[in-house]
């Protein structure tokens, strides 16, 4: 990645510090009645650029992990996740086929360069067992092309369908792929209440109107070849 931690840290803290509680209290609503039922509990997940834990420290899993390189996520993870601090881009310090399911959200767009992906999603096929899951949220660049690169650090324009080429090139098959699902951000922005939340994930025919991330998700092959 082409941040320093240093600077990861403050840009982050910059970005959601006031908003913390209010992520928190979305995201544990998004991971109970959307992601809960697609993971089972006695799967194994990495929240792979996990920041400051709101996905994973809401998961229910038998083992959980999260990575990233953000100085801060450490202490803002629950205890039981076990934190992996380093590039996701190198070698994963994790035997082959050990994970369930790999997680990512508005993840993927801040690596350095698309080669970058590329050795992640690697990286992200090797560690998952037969038939595992790959679940990526993202702003999708198509509904975005100017407000995208209003965050100093997205490097990469990925929608849907530039991100699903990548993934099935390095072996994943597609299961899921939604170009528009949540909004784009709650960075600056007052956080809807629960019960909106909860209607919005049951109505899907109104995430067009809405939705400017995307949803893709993917299964590493069931056996060789």
């Amino acid at each position: 990645m082409s941040a320093r931690p240093e600077e990861l840290m403050t840009l982050y803290r910059a970005r959601f510090g006031l908003a913390a509680a209010d992520r928190t209290r979305v995201w544990r609503v998004l991971t109970a009645d959307f992601f809960q039922p697609m993971i089972p509990p006695s799967s194994a997940v990495l929240d792979l650029g996990c920041g400051w834990g709101e996905f994973i420290n809401n998961i229910h899993a038998a083992r959980r992990l999260g990575m990233d390189l953000n100085p801060d996520s450490r202490e803002h993870l629950d205890a039981t996740v076990e934190f992996l601090a380093q590039d996701c881009s190198t070698a994963w310090p994790l035997p082959d086929a050990s994970l369930d399911v790999v997680f990512t959200s508005n993840f993927l767009e801040h690596l350095p360069h698309k080669g970058a992906v590329s050795a992640t999603v690697r990286e992200a096929l090797r560690c998952l067992r037969p038939g595992g899951q790959l679940i990526c949220l993202g702003p999708n660049i198509r509904y975005l092309p100017g407000a995208y690169w209003d965050f100093y650090d997205h490097h990469i324009p990925l929608s849907e369908r530039s991100l699903g080429e990548c993934l099935e090139a390095e072996g994943f098959r597609i299961e899921r792929s939604l170009d528009r699902f949540l909004p784009f951000t709650m960075s600056g922005k007052p956080a809807s209440p629960d019960w909106v939340i909860r209607l919005y994930l049951r109505l899907w025919p109104v995430w067009p109107l809405f939705g400017r991330q995307f949803l893709v998700v993917a299964r590493s092959p069931t056996r060789a070849g």
